[in-house]
């Protein structure tokens, strides 16, 4: 009668073993709170430091094995779609959930309109995450703060009260000292300089972009929700 080789039956019953524990340490990924951190792409966001997953991201429809099994039937393509896997990706309707004020000078929806097109394809205002990618650790994830071009080339001011007039500034192509004096969203009770000396030095706009102090003057309009009063508001009806 033919014998199984004992070696090969250590090496079948060490993989089977190391199989078993390589999908326990994934599960336990997947789905144990305290490995969240692992699990994360990159470090959270100014603000949003302690938060947890699910205050962003939606559980995806079904449970994990069924989301396999659909991506599986896709990669063989027995279907057209592949589904979200663990989780849902974070869009504009989730980040409002928290940020939406109705005093916001550029909301989200506005630049859905047919006059904002060409904008858009330049830089995507209609969508949050173009200027606050999730996981960098920053407050705001674009390199530059010169984007107030894309929609005020040809805004003309009237009475202009500021001692350098806004014509000149767009004539020279200063766009990133829009920011030296109104900050994007309009969220600070302040009054903007009127003169140029007077205005936010833009090595503290950038230090705020990443996280550092707010240089903006006035109290904020609007404060975000915590993550608390998030669930109160969502979770706990």
């Amino acid at each position: 009668m033919f014998e199984i080789n004992p070696l090969r039956k250590r090496q079948f019953f060490g993989i089977l073993i190391g199989t078993t524990i390589a999908i326990t340490a994934i599960l336990c990924l997947l789905f144990v709170k305290p490995a969240e951190e692992y699990l994360s792409i990159g470090p959270m966001n100014t603000g949003h430091e302690g938060f947890s997953c699910n205050t962003c991201h939606a559980d995806a429809r079904g449970n994990w094995l069924q989301q396999i099994q659909s991506n599986s039937e896709h990669a063989l393509g027995l279907r057209k779609k592949m589904v979200e896997f663990g989780s849902l990706p974070v869009n504009t309707k989730k980040c409002l959930s928290c940020h939406d004020r109705d005093n916001d000078r550029h909301p989200t929806h506005r630049f859905l309109e047919p006059k904002h097109l060409k904008a858009i394809q330049k830089i995507d205002a209609t969508n949050c995450a173009t200027c606050h990618n999730e996981h960098n650790g920053i407050r705001v994830s674009l390199t530059q703060g010169n984007y107030c071009i894309n929609c005020h080339s040809d805004t003309k001011i009237k009475d202009d009260p500021i001692d350098v007039p806004h014509s000149e500034l767009f004539k020279k192509g200063l766009w990133t000292t829009c920011l030296q004096c109104h900050d994007f969203h309009g969220n600070h009770q302040a009054e903007a300089a009127l003169l140029m000396k007077d205005t936010i030095p833009l090595k503290k706009i950038k230090a705020y972009f990443k996280g550092g102090d707010d240089p903006y003057k006035g109290i904020k309009k609007f404060k975000a929700l915590s993550e608390q009063e998030w669930i109160k508001k969502y979770l706990k009806k």
